[in-house]
């Protein structure tokens, strides 16, 4: 099968006959190894990668393949071109494997090499239905009729309702405990130090630490040096304390003397921003004024570490007696990849629930970058952002489209971006694509699937909570923020993201619990009018920018872990998997994932050296550096142990049920007046008052 994948590649990269390549790429003219220079080996690489792919019919093939060679001598270049090389073995050997397992595969291969065999190919409806049929099946699904897209959609996303939750949240600020991630990285580079509106202590620590190599990337950090009206860690905590004064003075469900808890994860890209980062959350905190509606609370790794030595170790050793503990130190923390903390502001409740608030029901994620509009969502869904909590559906049971009992423990919202809510409040915050670009959409085009998802599961509404009098929608497309869950629900499923996920760690939340639990499986209540507004394109600019390549990198991840993760990680087939899953989270999820990642990375970085401006070429030459390492490294481990994520992902699971066990055994403990336990609970209580934000009057 290798020699069709050949023709596809040829017909997709490579002009034919005059006739430019589907994708507007054109290797062999960016294949210049004469030229020498930071940007010139990183251009040919990536050509010469394009040329071998194509086959050794392609005329450049051996000077191509000795070049790739070669470089592997050159110290500078050699891990870039070894992880090139790679990846051409790998490509050929999941097609070749792929196809034996996969006739789905197999067939849509045949399907494309056959269409790209044809005199004249243009980059159209036909051709998506080709191209795309083999590398992104859900975007040639995605090709049809809008409407009836959508309403299929629905169809698989509806629950009948068989009981609602007899005990639902009835005062959101005294039963849920909002969370929200702070995610902090040092200053630009031609930042000074010294000018910088912060204590001398934390200047002084800084001029080291931004000499440290990062540790971590994430999408949009802070800046340390951002502007004080840019500082998305104020911009967030300033909206959730404006939305809960109009809930006061609407007279509502608030009383005056109450105050919400919001609980910030702190993570930082640099080991040595610990030190500092209390300092300076405070700093800026302190700067900003009161805030009389909120109790806010910081937990970067080393409170969580306290946590673990001074409450939970102590506890396990009169209430689990296991020495396996320690390993919850793997787990139960903020800093890595985004699924640790994601996992770490779901889980902290069931422990907050235990020692600080008995009356915790639920808790709720948002993001520092979204507020709620107050005026828009009581003129649009007559409820304020705190009743929306109130619904009885969630925590209801009922049956899915498929026969399957379900619990809606999980409850999601939307997102409308700022610009747009002029339009109404229930405007999806993706704009479907008018056109189909070249370039790596060729390949892969997830805009296309997130629009049409968006629009069938976050934008839908019914009445009083119900569609047809007696059915909701479940969610599988969520966003980071604007996602609850109850405690009794997480106790009982315990679901977490692994800590191996890097991005969409709220789509991969859902994939640890797919199958049932005595009887039941847990999943995401759909709730109308649950939205949030998007704030980041008006004051994160400098922050977006910045990771724009991290961001792109980690999407590609995003597919080799979630393909892997599904295929290996949870009990379904990956057809059963995908089907659930799709058009958009399943577009992530593909029996080819180095195939697709691969091309996809040659093509953006070769559209990118194409471009004129010296800057984007560079970002060509960062695209290739930052993926040869992040991707470079999970290929190795992954060729070395194939079942590698899958061990970790069970690791884990075990992990976490020792964490819910040791609460179970502690809140029973409790309970009944146990001496140690009640010990252990007054010290948690001092531990947690000291990570209170003191804001300054």
């Amino acid at each position: 099968m290798i020699h069709e994948f050949e023709k596809v590649v040829q017909r997709v990269a490579c002009p034919i006959k005059g006739v430019p390549s589907l994708s507007g790429v054109e290797p062999a003219e960016q294949f210049q190894p004469e030229k020498i220079g930071k940007k010139d080996d990183y251009r040919n690489i990536n050509a010469a990668f394009i040329i071998m792919l194509a086959g050794d019919s392609h005329h450049l093939f051996k000077k191509a393949e000795s070049y790739l060679k070669k470089m592997t001598h050159n110290e500078a270049l050699k891990s870039v071109a070894a992880f090139y090389l790679e990846g051409v073995k790998m490509i050929h050997a999941e097609i070749e494997t792929g196809c034996k397992r996969y006739e789905n595969l197999k067939i849509a291969l045949v399907n494309a090499s056959s269409w790209c065999m044809m005199d004249k190919c243009e980059w159209n409806d036909e051709a998506r239905e080709n191209i795309w049929g083999l590398f992104f099946p859900q975007g040639k699904w995605c090709m049809g009729d809008i409407r009836g897209l959508i309403q299929d959609i629905r169809e698989r996303r509806l629950v009948d309702l068989k009981k609602s939750n007899s005990d639902p949240v009835k005062d959101p600020a005294g039963e849920i405990l909002f969370t929200s991630n702070v995610l902090l990285t040092v200053p630009q580079k031609q930042s000074e130090i010294d000018t910088l509106p912060l204590s001398n202590r934390v200047r002084e620590q800084l001029k080291s630490i931004v000499h440290e190599d990062q540790t971590y990337a994430f999408d949009h950090p802070i800046q340390i040096d951002v502007k004080h009206e840019n500082n998305e860690a104020i911009y967030g905590i300033r909206g959730l304390n404006k939305a809960v004064e109009f809930e006061k003075r609407a007279g509502g469900i608030m009383k005056d003397d109450q105050r919400l808890t919001c609980l910030l994860s702190v993570s930082v890209t640099h080991n040595g921003l610990r030190r500092v980062v209390k300092d300076y959350l405070q700093e800026i905190y302190a700067r900003e004024g009161p805030v009389d509606h909120l109790d806010v609370y910081l937990f970067c790794e080393t409170d969580c570490e306290m946590i673990f030595e001074k409450i939970l170790k102590p506890a396990s050793e009169c209430f689990l007696k296991t020495e396996k503990i320690e390993s919850l130190k793997e787990v139960f923390g903020v800093d890595g990849a985004y699924g640790r903390h994601y996992s770490f502001l779901k889980a902290i409740s069931a422990f907050w629930k235990v020692f600080i608030n008995p009356d915790l029901k639920g808790t709720y994620k948002f993001d520092l970058d979204q507020v709620f509009d107050q005026d828009a969502l009581l003129k649009e869904t007559g409820k304020s952002a705190l009743e929306h909590f109130l619904t009885p559906l969630w925590g209801a049971q009922g049956t899915d489209s498929e026969g399957r009992r379900v619990e809606l423990g999980m409850m999601a919202g939307a997102l409308v971006n700022e610009g747009d809510i002029k339009k109404g409040l229930f405007t999806p915050d993706v704009n479907y694509p008018d056109i189909i670009p070249r370039g790596e959409s060729v390949i892969f085009f997830s805009p296309l699937a997130m629009a049409v998802s968006s629009r069938a599961e976050m934008t839908a509404r019914y009445p009083d909570g119900l569609l047809h009098g007696h059915n909701c929608l479940q969610r599988v497309h969520v966003t980071g923020g604007t996602t609850a869950i109850l405690v009794k629900s997480l106790k009982r499923y315990r679901p977490f993201t692994p800590t191996f996920i890097g991005r969409a760690e709220d789509q991969a939340y859902l994939l640890s619990c797919l199958g049932e639990n005595m009887g039941m499986a847990l999943r995401y209540l759909h709730k109308p009018g649950l939205i949030m507004r998007h704030d980041k394109e008006s004051f994160l600019c400098q922050a977006v920018d910045s990771a724009k390549i991290e961001k792109y990198v980690g999407d590609l991840l995003r597919t080799i872990y979630f393909s892997y993760y599904t295929t290996g990680c949870t009990p379904w087939s990956p057809v059963k998997i995908k089907k659930t899953l799709d058009p958009f989270t399943g577009c992530f999820v593909t029996e080819i994932p180095f195939t697709v990642v691969f091309l996809r990375m040659a093509l953006k970085a070769a559209g990118l050296f194409s471009m004129k401006r010296e800057n984007e070429r560079r970002e060509g030459a960062k695209l290739i550096k930052t993926a040869s390492i992040r991707i470079g490294r999970v290929l190795r481990e992954l060729s070395e142990n194939p079942e590698r994520l899958k061990q970790r992902y069970e690791r884990e699971k075990a992990i976490w049920d020792l964490y819910y066990d040791l609460l179970e055994n502690l809140d029973t403990a409790v309970t009944r007046g146990d001496k140690t336990a009640l010990e252990l609970k007054e010290k948690a209580i001092s531990l947690i008052s000291d990570l209170k934000v003191r804001f300054v009057k």
